[in-house]
């Protein structure tokens, strides 16, 4: 692996901090870590972006935050209202949950009206904004579509497959999540605009994963084995 191929996938991962545990310590270190290996963005709770912008002041390093997550289910309006604020707040990417229940309602008049809405108050607030289909929820492949080419009419940057906290019920009552899976983004793929791009997070946790995922197409990762993955991209090289 050579130095720019490296950096190539560096500047492919939104470094995830976003477990609810996470302390204000963590989240300071993650964004240290973010900054020694030079990676798109943190991606991290509202709360933290004062701190994160603060951190990455300077740096190449992109401050992104969450809205709606990770369910979804806050009112338009106040995800209108926690985008406007994370961008007055520093973040330069928003992360939307799309309200799940009402793409499974058929409600689709709705969803482009959140979505349309979030994206406006990204545009005033000079933010990316990337909408989370949540594809563990989705029952088929008919929804992924429609909302790839939704997204794609209102003029979104990114289309992302999940929230990394999507847990479904199995047969054993376990709750576990696919994520990113290879069937999804190459559905993503063929079905979004030449300006829109798709994010992959959920399950990504190995160079091996990233490296299939950015030959595919795929311009951005969320995961927290940032280290872990450029680490042996490191190995690799020498």
């Amino acid at each position: 692996m050579t130095l720019k191929q490296l950096e190539s996938v560096a500047k492919m991962i939104d470094h995830a901090l976003l477990h609810p545990t996470l302390t204000d310590a963590e989240l300071k270190a993650g964004c240290q870590l973010a900054l020694k290996y030079n990676v798109a963005s943190v991606c991290i709770k509202p709360y933290a972006v004062p701190m994160a912008a603060e951190l990455l002041a300077g740096s190449d390093v992109k401050v992104c935050t969450v809205v709606g997550f990770p369910h979804g289910s806050q009112p338009a309006h106040l995800k209108v209202a926690e985008s406007l604020q994370a961008c007055q707040d520093g973040a330069t990417e928003i992360d939307m949950v799309i309200n799940i229940g009402k793409v499974l309602s058929g409600d689709w008049e709705y969803i482009a009206y959140e979505i349309r809405l979030v994206n406006l108050a990204c545009q005033r607030g000079n933010a990316t904004v990337k909408v989370i289909f949540e594809n563990d929820y989705l029952p088929d492949d008919a929804c992924k579509i429609r909302l790839c080419r939704l997204c794609t009419e209102i003029g979104v940057a990114f289309v992302k497959t999940s929230t990394g906290f999507g847990f479904v019920k199995g047969a054993d009552g376990c709750y576990d999540y696919k994520g990113a899976t290879e069937h999804d983004l190459w559905l993503m793929l063929a079905n979004i605009g030449p300006n829109v791009e798709v994010k992959a997070s959920g399950g990504i946790r190995t160079l091996d994963e990233a490296l299939r995922i950015q030959q595919m197409g795929v311009k951005r990762i969320g995961t927290s084995s940032t280290a872990a993955i450029l680490d042996e991209a490191y190995r690799r090289m020498s």
